[in-house]
């Protein structure tokens, strides 16, 4: 049995995993799927002072209360900042590294370094009436949907669970100095299906940070596969934990 902890995007919530866990449950696994601050079940945490430190804490705080090890780390998109920074702070307690269509970010970068796009919404915060909330991204004509949902119904179910994303998570650094994290091996998994204009990924380059080959894996579907794919995303997470 594996222990896999999935740690959802921004403006999602740890709801967005629903098709995915019963899947990896029902083949023996343990799963998490925590909502972080200011989402889901902790909405009403939401506030200007809420960041990326605080998404790290989240996570950090979850696996020591619930004293968890060998654990396989899921982030999807925006997350892959908060799992990045995760392994950097307790190495010693993962045992894989997942970028599920994730920022991959160096040590000292934000959102913005990774996602050059993400810029643009830090200056729309700044100029609304609250100054720190960043709306979730519009929905858009198909193929781009919602996050690259599309049929209506996970359309409607998927806009239950959105809240404002604080413009902090975008603008604070990832620390990562500890080269003990270098050593945890990590697998990408990207979504292939159509993007809009904008959103960039940077390549992954050769060999992951432990020497080994980079293990690249796709999905053809929009950005939030675990709604539109959540069975050929488990079947490949399911790999991981074999």
């Amino acid at each position: 049995m594996s222990t896999f902890l999935l740690v959802h995007g921004a403006w999602h919530s740890g709801r967005c995993w629903d098709r995915v866990v019963p899947l990896l449950e029902s083949a023996g696994h343990r799963v998490l799927a925590p909502s972080l601050t200011g989402y889901g079940d902790k909405a009403h945490l939401l506030g200007p002072d809420v960041g990326l430190d605080t998404h790290v804490e989240d996570i950090v705080t979850l696996i020591d209360e619930q004293d968890l090890d060998e654990l396989i780390l899921v982030g999807h998109s925006y997350a892959g900042l908060v799992i990045s920074a995760v392994a950097n702070q307790i190495p010693e307690r993962i045992a894989h590294l997942v970028y599920l269509d994730a920022m991959v970010p160096q040590d000292g970068e934000t959102a913005v370094d990774v996602q050059p796009i993400t810029r643009n919404l830090i200056e729309l915060a700044a100029q609304s009436e609250s100054g720190w909330r960043v709306p979730p991204l519009p929905e858009m004509p198909p193929p781009y949907g919602l996050f690259g949902v599309t049929d209506p119904a996970d359309v409607a179910w998927l806009r239950e669970m959105l809240s404002d994303q604080p413009v902090r998570c975008l603008q604070q650094p990832v620390r990562l100095d500890n080269p003990a994290a270098n050593a945890i091996p990590r697998t990408h998994i990207h979504c292939v299906g159509a993007k809009p204009s904008g959103i960039t990924r940077r390549p992954v380059p050769a060999l992951q940070p432990n020497g080994s080959p980079s293990e690249v894996w796709e999905l053809p579907t929009g950005h939030d596969c675990m709604i539109t794919m959540p069975v050929e995303l488990s079947e490949l997470l399911l790999k991981l934990g074999a």
